[in-house]
């Protein structure tokens, strides 16, 4: 029972960042957990801070005009597709006004272009990996499926997911009904006993081909064969099946040892007219069709020219350089992921690519162990991780003076954050172009160019 005291009644005015929408009350911020704007909510007050309140939505009193019916039935429950019941067009419009907040706000940016967020053609089946996770109740009952919202420790049961094609919700239910009839016990995250960890699957947009990667404990594996075999003919779309093996502790799905159980190993995807060899750990862009448009709104900005020398920082498996190197003179990239660098260089000798090279390890100890007349004014590509780029690492880009800078960024509030150092150290950004990368999320990429006066 809610006491009367924490229930209140909100004008919820707009979406925040982190995908909570927010309201005003006796002076304060109020972030809410569900709601949309323009919607009065009956919430209740959950957490009270100095400057801000939390507070759920327990009742919707009057609808935007934007709320459409979610799609899934798991809408709510998992902590997926935070706004699937926002009309599409109106999710990119919250989107766009976030990357203004960000730079105006954290960036201290007044005049800076924010062009149109370039949307989707299909805001559903587009991601071509999704992680699903075992778990067993207190009482015994195998589940496999996604996290609750705001609980690592609470698994529903999938029946399905609007996110990735039909065949993955297909190999989830066999999955979950081999491992009940053949009593293989789901892995559980507080006593670390248990054998199934993660069900991984991965399907190329433009090839079709079909990973599934089982992650599991240490420990001998149940009856392959009869994996294999029921697996494929339940699913014979699945062109390959991995077994990765964890003892550690941190509930993340990779493994320390791997083992090919069917196929090659591998599925191949391609891009802008190359291919590309993805493995059960590597990392690719999850949206690969609009991967390409991001790609192709990037080197557009770039302008890239012949003579150019390229580098390619936080490079990943070299996706952009691959793509980019037949339009520049050199490219080199940089990557901590030594099973990326791996890849990288893979991919760039299946594509027949004589003009790029690899160097493993951080950024910022390949900036400051080469010299800057080796450099020679490069233009510089950075794609870093959320945490956005180590201050080390700008400065020692300023250091070597490229003249231009393409930043692409997962994270506005980093990317404003790194911009407004750029910019102090006497560089452009005359414009920011953000871009879609999943619908029915709070996540936003964008793209922007510095350059030299």
């Amino acid at each position: 029972m809610i006491s009367d005291d924490k229930l209140v009644t909100l004008e919820i005015v707009d979406l925040a960042f982190d995908g909570k929408s927010v309201a005003h009350r006796d002076g304060k911020v109020v972030f809410l957990k569900g709601g949309l704007p323009g919607e009065t909510v009956e919430a209740e007050i959950v957490q009270n801070r100095r400057r801000y309140d939390k507070a759920l939505v327990r009742r919707v009193i009057r609808k935007s005009e934007h709320r459409i019916e979610a799609r899934c039935s798991h809408f709510g429950q998992c902590g997926g597709c935070t706004w699937q019941d926002l009309d599409y067009q109106q999710q990119l419009r919250f989107k766009r006004k976030q990357v203004v907040d960000c730079l105006e706000r954290l960036g201290g940016f007044k005049e800076i272009e924010v062009a149109e967020l370039l949307g989707v053609e299909e805001p559903f089946f587009y991601r071509n990996k999704m992680e699903f996770s075992f778990h067993v109740d207190d009482d015994g009952t195998l589940r496999l499926g996604l996290h609750e919202r705001g609980r690592f420790d609470r698994i529903f049961d999938l029946s399905e997911c609007y996110l990735q094609s039909e065949l993955s919700n297909r190999i989830v239910r066999f999955m979950r009904e081999f491992a009940v009839t053949n009593g293989i016990p789901a892995y559980n995250v507080r006593t670390h006993e248990g054998y199934l960890r993660f069900l991984v699957i991965r399907q190329a947009a433009r090839t079709r081909q079909l990973m599934v990667n089982l992650v599991t404990n240490l420990g001998d594996f149940f009856d392959v064969d009869k994996l294999v075999t029921d697996m494929t003919a339940a699913v014979p779309e699945i062109t390959t099946i991995i077994h990765n093996r964890t003892g550690k502790v941190s509930n993340i799905a990779v493994g320390e040892t791997e083992e090919i159980l069917y196929g090659p190993g591998y599925i191949e995807e391609e891009l802008s007219g190359r291919r590309f060899q993805i493995r059960a750990n590597s990392f690719f862009q999850t949206n690969s069709l609009q991967a390409e448009r991001l790609y192709d709104l990037a080197f557009e900005m770039l302008d890239p020219q012949p003579g150019e020398r390229v580098l390619d920082l936080y490079c990943g498996a070299g996706t952009i350089g691959i793509l980019l190197a037949d339009r520049v003179a050199e490219v080199i990239g940089v990557e901590l992921v030594a099973d990326a660098v791996e890849a990288a260089r893979l991919n760039a000798q299946r594509n027949d690519i004589g003009n790029i090279s690899f160097f493993c390890g951080h950024v910022r100890d390949f900036l400051r162990e080469t010299p800057a007349e080796k450099l020679d004014h490069p233009t510089v590509i950075v794609d870093p991780p959320r945490a956005g780029l180590h201050p080390k690492a700008v400065k020692r880009i300023i250091e070597i003076q490229p003249e231009k800078v393409l930043y692409i960024s997962c994270n506005p509030a980093t990317f404003a954050r790194d911009a407004k150092l750029f910019t102090e150290a006497g560089y452009i950004l005359p414009v920011v172009r953000p871009v879609d990368m999943f619908p029915h999320t709070m996540h936003i990429e964008l793209v922007g160019r510095f350059y030299r006066i």
